[in-house]
């Protein structure tokens, strides 16, 4: 059965080449076109439109997504752009709409954004969240791994995890991969890339979970510009429903960059001496300083024994901040997750998964 679709464009030529492009398919009836949007909303509804292609080029197209989100729930809507810009698409996720398309296109491009856009789940803005430890061997690049496997098996929604410490990544080593693409290869292109050709950059893991890597090399981590990468992870909003992005220890101007535009920063610290309490507490005093910090950076502990409320408030106090999530030392179930068994799937009676398994159901549910 055809797409039954109503165009929005203000350019005559553009709106010319679009209809052409979709009467030449079957997969495609044009029931309508209009120049704009507060002159399509009412009357587009005698058509029963299932697609919508709306120019967001137009800053009043763009404000109106979310009246025709609100007008016609069950239809799709995509943004459509002359080049990609990202805070215009993620204005377009947060309207509710089902994503963006770059203009021109073919009917091909627009069934695989269709595919896509519908793979990965619910049409609404991504969820991003960055690791971030003071210093390294915090458990970090363990607990992203553990949460993106535990929020797809969950949600059924896409999961991205993006190996940002360009240096020292592990996440290949991981998981025993050896892609042949890496963020190298994603931060150099971004600007030919739309989210249909981003996507096989990134390694499916397993069902729900890809992984963009990082460089194979550590001298290889200055081809890759902090605006660059964080353009891709914003176009990776665009592919998966969450994305989680493994930083390097440290502030630098590329995990300043991600820990900006997350929805959550997780400040992550191992307990073993006394000092992991006071570089988190620096970190922390340093995002409280933003002026969104004290939302959505939270403090999570690693490895903690005892693993009692007694020790959290304990911890706490010496913090200066909520522990908001503290995870047991359990060195067998971290030994099996280290070894590229992951993948395979953890027992669900361990008390380390139960734990990491409660921090995935509290990203799932947060306010969107």
């Amino acid at each position: 059965m055809a797409y039954r679709v109503i165009v929005i464009e203000d350019d005559p030529n553009m709106l010319e080449d679009m209809v052409t492009v979709l009467r030449r398919s079957p997969d495609f009836d044009v029931a309508a076109t209009y120049k704009q949007a507060h002159a399509a909303i009412n009357p587009a509804a005698m058509f029963q439109p299932n697609l919508f292609f709306m120019n967001v080029d137009n800053e009043e197209v763009l404000n109106m997504i979310p009246d025709f989100v609100s007008a016609f729930p069950k239809a799709y809507i995509l943004g459509t752009m002359s080049q990609w810009e990202p805070l215009t698409a993620q204005k377009v996720m947060e309207g509710g709409a089902t994503g963006c398309i770059l203009k021109p296109f073919s009917a091909k491009d627009i069934l695989e954004h269709l595919q896509l856009y519908t793979a990965r789940g619910k049409h609404k803005p991504a969820k991003l969240i960055s690791f971030f430890s003071p210093k390294g061997r915090a458990g970090r690049t363990t607990l992203a791994a553990m949460l993106a496997f535990l929020i797809a098996e969950k949600t059924g929604e896409r999961v991205a995890l993006v190996d940002a410490d360009l240096q020292f990544g592990d996440l290949p080593i991981f998981f025993d991969l050896e892609p042949k693409r890496t963020v190298i290869d994603a931060t150099q292109d971004i600007k030919l890339l739309t989210p249909v050709t981003l996507d096989p950059y990134f390694y499916p893991i397993k069902k729900g979970v890809s992984l963009l890597s990082s460089p194979d090399r550590p001298e290889y981590a200055e081809l890759v510009a902090p605006d660059s990468l964080t353009e891709v992870v914003m176009m990776a909003e665009n592919v998966f429903r969450y994305v989680l992005v493994d930083l390097p220890a440290g502030f630098n101007p590329l995990s300043l960059n991600i820990c900006r535009i997350s929805t959550f920063v997780l400040v992550t610290t191992m307990i073993n001496s006394g000092f992991e309490i006071k570089h988190a507490k620096k970190a922390m005093d340093m995002f409280a300083q933003q002026d969104d910090g004290k939302r959505k950076v939270h403090a999570v502990f690693t490895r903690v024994n005892p693993f009692t409320e007694e020790n959290r408030q304990k911890i706490s106090e010496q913090l200066g901040y909520p522990v908001d999530d503290m995870i047991p030392n359990e060195y067998k179930m971290i030994s099996v997750a280290n070894s590229g068994r992951l993948a395979q799937g953890l027992p669900k009676d361990s008390l380390l998964v139960q734990t990491i398994s409660g921090m995935a159901d509290k990203i799932i549910n947060a306010k969107e």
